[in-house]
């Protein structure tokens, strides 16, 4: 059962699993007792107010009218008992997660081999860094004087420099404090080398599509359905767009092309936009979740597969295109899938409408033979030959063998830049911090008594999708003459981007693939082995320039006999919750007979359909109920949507929808290595003891009262771009609960109805204290521990 909470208190729901909240210790409006004594922590905090260091509204713990700290008492924590019920919904007639296997997919083809054992190892090194780097921020957050009499002691003070209060306020500090190794590479205001010295124009036409311009327009033209096959870098998803633009397609409606990543859709359209000669969001435009930057003029709209998948669920026919071109058709993420058993359909219905599917992998035949054996074009490469380089022996730890061959390379190879695959974020900030250290270690000195062709700098530059655009766009500028560049990428550089004057490609073998897990309900990313198909794109991004290499760190051995010969698609191995919703509200009900290309296993669509159902979403026929189709309007997880509608109903919609419009933006903190105490000061201060979300409407309610200030967050040590973006996603989420009347309540400081509001969507999580392991999951008995940086780390309840 799930919990329904109605204006006289819980209400319980019959479900196939969820709980029963049972309130105890009922303290009033505010839900838990305020402290009155003279802590220390209350002092601290009415000292700093009336020094003016810090405003009322800086310290959301701090309550004005009662002079009080916003505070549980120990031993006065409002208790809620949690019971489970198992009964099953009718339509799964006996295939609940009780009685069917529900193991994790198998990702690996062969766990045991090498690249099995290396992918083990690493993900326990990630781990290992990252716990000696939490404890080195304890040991300094714990060395931060707590007594305002003694002076204030910086713990990592520079020679003769004294911290005064008002550096703490952020006088001073630039909007993003950057390591050292980033700011060498993006901080500095000269430019790189000339990105082409050829005019738009003739760059367009030295592209492989251009010289088939009219056989490519013909083919369209006379094929309602076509493949077409290009080597990344060919000009198919910059050119095929404004070609069939130029001979009148665009009066009949838009032309549309899907990208599998936003950061994709977002460059391609800044390009095209530049070729086609408009502003962006004009002729040319695109649209991602929460940013939509078109017009009324766009004819041209690059956007991610999710979102036509949400423009069908509105307009079924897409009755405003003349033209759908699913690009990247390879990357075979979840929506491209069920965008394709769709597109299928619509082409039979709408015979005007003109299907291109893209791809730049030579699996041709399988598009074309799903697509009623279609036409196929092929773009010949422009590539040159690719010398392979595998290693004698397996590396056990890849990520310290990039590093060392990328230095090799560069002192030892002739010119040309680097491209480095990583599996994410945290692995190619530690790369490139490391190999800046190295840089500096070896000297100027040393590199210029090497005999062999090199050069004086290596200008490093990372990507990936968390990384601003305009640090993104650097990786396309040519390195200045006597400089080499290197690339450090995840997997977003196989195919979606195209990086000219690389010669050199190291691949580790690895990249991160998002595995749902049905028996924890969680998605899990995980390091696993690449297959053949991504080993050949990678290599092959070494060839467009010239000859070139690639260093392909795993054996010979390991490339034949441990990697698939193809990626295991999204649609069998995550969770798919969201996609069940979204088709369930299009009418399709039978998702066992959906015209998948690679069905899902029906342990996957069980699943997700008990979770719909737990929601609310589905009733015990297994249809949509009306709750389940308001939910499929928000462009959201179905719990989080779940959790915001419960919001209405419980009064506290105003605050929920400023949390999850938090949970959208990615990390909300920074903390630069110079002053990483002041950053832990100033985060503490907002950690709320009933956990993470609350600590984030705490943030960003501090700087609403502050108008919503850029230098707050700079003194804060708060990333005012991500507060920005969920002020953005709040907004539109804010215009659909316009559209549907959907009241916006704020519970003012009723903490519980929150907490309530997020037990409604997110109660098959509950977890109850372990003695042993931290705390075991209800459904599942797995244990599960808090993150050690959360702000409930130190206030854990039974």
């Amino acid at each position: 059962m799930k919990p329904f909470f109605s204006k006289d208190g819980p209400v319980t729901r019959t479900g196939l699993s969820g709980i029963r909240i049972v309130e105890k210790d009922d303290f009033g409006p505010s839900q838990r007792p305020l402290k009155r004594t003279s802590s220390p922590e209350k002092w601290e905090a009415k000292q700093l107010i009336a020094s003016g260091v810090l405003g009322v509204t800086e310290y959301p713990m701090y309550d004005e009218e009662t002079d009080g700290m916003l505070y549980q008492e120990e031993g006065a924590e409002e208790e809620l008992d949690i019971e489970l019920n198992e009964d099953e919904p009718a339509f799964l007639n006996g295939q609940s997660r009780y009685s069917v296997d529900m193991s994790p997919v198998k990702i690996f083809k062969n766990p045991e081999g090498s690249l099995g054992r290396a992918a083990a190892l690493q993900s326990a090194l990630i781990k290992e860094r990252r716990e000696v780097r939490e404890q080195q921020q304890r040991t300094m957050s714990d060395s931060i004087p707590k007594d305002l009499n003694r002076p204030w002691e910086d713990p990592m003070p520079e020679t003769g420099e004294r911290h005064l209060a008002q550096e703490l306020r952020g006088v001073g500090l630039s909007a993003y404090d950057m390591p050292e190794w980033k700011k060498d590479a993006f901080g500095k205001t000269i430019s790189f080398g000339q990105r082409s010295k050829l005019s738009i124009q003739e760059q367009r036409q030295s592209l492989p599509i251009y010289k088939l311009k009219k056989e490519l327009i013909a083919a369209v033209h006379e094929n309602q359905v076509l493949v077409v096959i290009g080597e990344t870098g060919s000009g198919k998803t910059t050119q095929v767009t404004q070609y069939l633009a130029a001979v009148g397609y665009t009066t009949m409606g838009k032309i549309d092309c899907t990208q599998p990543r936003r950061v994709a859709a977002m460059s391609v359209a800044k390009r095209v936009a530049e070729e086609f000669g408009c502003r962006l969001g004009e002729e040319v435009g695109y649209a991602i979740r929460f940013e939509d930057c078109t017009g009324p003029d766009t004819v041209i709209k690059y956007m991610t597969d999710g979102m036509l998948l949400r423009e069908i669920l509105i307009d079924e026919n897409l009755s405003q295109y003349s033209v759908v071109m699913l690009d990247e058709a390879h990357e075979r993420t979840i929506h491209t899938d069920v965008l394709f058993g769709l597109l299928k359909k619509l082409v039979k219905r709408r015979l005007d409408l003109r299907l291109i599917v893209t791809s730049a992998t030579l699996d041709a035949e399988k598009f074309s033979g799903y697509f009623f054996n279609c036409n196929i074009f092929t773009i010949p490469g422009r590539t040159f030959p690719v010398e392979i380089l595998y290693t004698k022996q397996p590396e056990s730890d890849y990520l310290d063998a990039s590093l060392v061959t990328v230095l090799q390379i560069h002192l030892t190879e002739p010119e040309g830049d680097i491209l480095l695959f990583l599996t994410g974020q945290e692995e190619i900030d530690f790369a490139c911090r490391s190999l800046y250290e190295s840089m500096k270690g070896l000297g100027k000195n040393v590199l210029e008594l090497i005999i062999l062709p090199v050069y004086s700098e290596l200008i490093i530059l990372p990507v990936y999708s968390a990384l601003p655009s305009e640090m993104q766009s650097r990786i396309f500028d040519p390195a200045p003459p006597g400089k080499r560049k290197v690339v450090v990428a995840t997997n977003i550089a196989e195919a979606s981007l195209t990086i000219d004057g690389i010669f050199y490609v190291i691949d580790p073998g690895f990249a991160k693939q998002n595995v749902y897990n049905p028996k924890q309900g969680l998605d899990s990313l995980v390091i696993t082995p690449i297959s053949q198909a991504s080993a050949k794109q990678r290599a092959g991004r070494a060839g467009r320039t010239g000859p070139g290499k690639c260093y392909r760190l795993y054996t010979e051995s390991a490339y034949r006999n441990e990697m698939s010969p193809t990626s295991i698609p999204e649609i069998q191995r995550i969770n798919l919750g969201t996609t069940t919703l979204t088709m369930k509200a299009m009418g399709i009900n039978d998702l066992l007979s959906f015209d998948f290309m690679d069905p899902p296993s029906p342990q996957a669509l069980i699943s997700a359909m008990e979770q719909l159902y737990s929601l609310g979403a589905l009733d015990e026929e297994g249809l949509l109920t009306k709750l389940g189709r308001k939910m499929a309007e928000f462009p959201l997880d179905p719990p989080l949507s779940e959790m915001l509608l419960a919001s209405v109903d419980l009064g506290c919609s105003d605050e929920i929808l400023t949390i999850i419009a938090m949970i959208q933006t990615g990390n909300i903190f920074y903390r630069p290595r110079e002053k990483q105490a002041q950053a832990d000061q100033k985060r503490a201060k907002f950690f709320q003891p009933e956990g993470d979300h609350l600590t984030l409407l705490a943030v960003y309610e501090a700087w609403k009262a502050k108008n919503f200030s850029g230098p707050w967050c700079f003194e804060n040590f708060v990333q005012f771009r991500s507060l920005r973006r969920a002020q953005d996603v709040r907004k539109q989420l804010l215009s659909i609960m316009d559209k549907y009347k959907l009241d916006i309540v704020s519970a003012g400081k009723n903490f519980t109805k929150i907490r309530k509001a997020i037990t409604a969507g997110f109660f098959f999580h509950g977890a109850r204290k372990d003695p042993q392991e931290s705390y075991r999951t209800l459904v599942e008995n797995q244990p599960v521990y808090i993150q050690p940086s959360s702000s409930s780390r130190d206030n854990q309840i039974g």
